[in-house]
């Protein structure tokens, strides 16, 4: 009878059943806890544009004479100059990718704080990508992700190494024209 008492004890319904652990078949799993993951998709874009112009045009005319008894003598000095300059800057960034992030922590409001970072190496080219930031739960789709342009304070990195990222910069007798305003 002892035995029958224990097991009666053991089987409390609050041992079986834990609502954070448990969702109904008809519901999706987005992340909610400290520990969760969630997919970030990454799409930045951005397109600048900065132009300048530059005009200058400058002319000097000096005339003299003398005369003095049978000396007679003009002359006319005529300096001009001129200077038309611009210049034109544009850019034009894309960023695509998607990165999963864990929840660090959940706010008082509900909000979760996130981070992640990813690194690829291909081909001799080094790749990190870093996001963190805050998502609001109402954001996350039924596929666990959530857009960057949704991630409050967000921080996205990247930052590529390797033979494409060296063969893109200008080498070192471009770098000292440009110094010197040549080229």
């Amino acid at each position: 009878m002892v035995v029958s008492s224990m097991l009666a004890a053991a089987a409390n319904a609050e041992n079986l059943y834990k609502p954070s652990s448990w969702s109904a078949m008809s519901a999706d799993r987005k992340a909610m806890q400290v520990g969760d993951a969630l997919t970030v998709v990454v799409y930045q874009s951005a397109e600048s544009t900065n132009s300048a112009k530059s005009d200058s045009t400058k002319n000097t005319n000096l005339s003299g004479g003398i005369s003095a008894g049978s000396i007679n003598e003009s002359g006319n000095l005529h300096v001009g100059g001129g200077y038309s300059g611009g210049g034109q800057v544009q850019r034009s960034e894309r960023f695509v990718t998607q990165i999963t992030v864990v929840v660090d922590e959940v706010l008082p409001n509900g909000d979760l704080h996130v981070s992640g970072r990813q690194q690829m190496h291909v081909n001799g080219e080094h790749s990190n990508i870093g996001v963190r930031g805050r998502v609001r739960p109402a954001d996350i789709t039924s596929d666990n992700e959530v857009l960057s342009s949704r991630v409050a304070d967000a921080q996205i990195d990247y930052d590529g190494r390797g033979f494409v990222s060296r063969s893109a910069k200008p080498g070192v007798i471009n770098r000292v024209f440009r110094f010197l305003g040549l080229g």
